[in-house]
């Protein structure tokens, strides 16, 4: 039997000053549209379960008669089959609305329940064989993907000794002061600027994931309102930030080395901060194929370790700086241990609490 209630890309917009027009939704003309709106052929003789992703106070309307609004931040199934009932058509077809009261909703998360059928298959039967229809887009996904692989490959070609130096597990694991010192090129280097590229738009690429699934952070949409379904945007938004943060953190870690009297401890500390990031932001592309693998199956658990992976990669690094600084000099000295909470500690709380606690 074929699976006739489905919920589709076509996403429209009320356009404004004209009421009842309904238009095509496109994320870059739309991103200032709170409802999106959909019209839906539904048959009765048949379940119509569609599964989203919502953050907290999401609505859903249909011809305008509100059947759900979203308690909290999960991800959730409902059958609209079961609320089409009192509800009269338009022309055979329903009005699902979309809405949230301060943000645009994520359309990209719904998606469609694949039909299955109730009675017990007789033998010799063809199996009931159903195409889920999946509109969650991951084009945008695979594509970055390919280009961070392209481009770890490229590095591996034209600068060997670094990439060997840099991802060798022997090297990673010792961490000497002296071989620490020893490892790193100047900051401008060709090969540190393109090192430190691919590990933003691994973890750029890993965040965006993240955020595809619940609900923005506030602080990004202030700065630069993005629509979820915007997922290209969202990677390059978060590609330049993580990027501007690695580099411009030794001209920080340089005004507080000066504050601090501790300018001798900058070059050791940016040094073993470069070299257990991007050894551990490796493994990041590893993380992102799971995702892509398996995130419709298990979401939940799929976001889980998504969001351990990014915070171990910050929470490892941060405690592999302490560690090199403390094999030069003690970190139970307070005033060592309070630099290193201004320079790298409070840094660590503000990202987790941007990138993984705030949705």
């Amino acid at each position: 039997m074929e699976q006739k209630n489905t919920i589709t890309s076509n996403w429209l917009v009320q356009r404004g000053g004209d009421a009842g027009q309904l238009v095509p939704y496109v994320a870059s003309m739309h991103a200032d549209y709170n409802a999106l709106h959909q019209w839906l052929p539904i048959t009765q003789a048949q379940p119509f379960n569609i599964a989203f992703t919502a953050p907290k106070d999401l609505c859903l309307f249909l011809n305008n008669r509100l059947i759900f609004k979203a308690d909290s931040t999960a991800y959730y199934t409902l059958d609209l089959a079961k609320y089409s009932g009192g509800t009269q058509p338009v022309e055979g077809k329903y009005l699902l609305t979309v809405w949230h009261p301060v943000q645009q909703p994520s359309v990209s998360s719904f998606r469609n329940v694949p039909f299955v059928k109730d009675s017990v298959q007789e033998p010799g039967e063809r199996p009931l064989s159903v195409k889920v229809r999946e509109y969650v887009n991951q084009n945008a996904f695979i594509i970055f993907m390919l280009l961070i692989g392209l481009t770890y490959g490229l590095l591996r070609v034209n600068y060997p000794n670094d990439f060997k130096n840099l991802f060798d597990p022997n090297r990673f694991l010792r961490t000497s002061s002296q071989e620490t010192l020893q490892f790193s090129k100047p900051i401008g280097a060709v090969s540190n600027v393109l090192f430190v590229l691919a590990f933003s738009l691994s973890l750029a690429l890993l965040i965006a994931a993240i955020h595809t699934n619940v609900q923005h952070v506030r602080l990004f949409n202030r700065l630069f309102p993005v629509s979820e379904a915007d997922i290209t945007t969202k990677i390059f938004f978060y590609t330049l930030l993580i990027f501007g943060v690695v580099v411009f953190k030794y001209a920080f870690l340089k005004l507080m080395g000066f504050v601090f009297g501790l300018g001798g401890l900058v070059q050791l500390q940016y040094q073993e901060f470069m070299r257990s990031l991007l050894f551990l932001g490796l493994f990041l592309p590893l993380v992102m194929l799971l995702y892509l693998s398996l995130n419709m199956m298990m979401p939940d658990a799929i976001l889980l370790i998504s969001s351990l992976a990014v915070s171990l990669v910050l929470v490892i690094t941060i405690l592999r700086v302490f560690y090199a600084v403390n094999k030069k000099v003690s970190v139970i000295n307070l005033h060592l241990f309070s630099y290193l909470c201004a320079t790298e500690v409070i840094p660590l709380a503000i990202m987790l609490e941007l990138i993984i606690f705030n949705y």
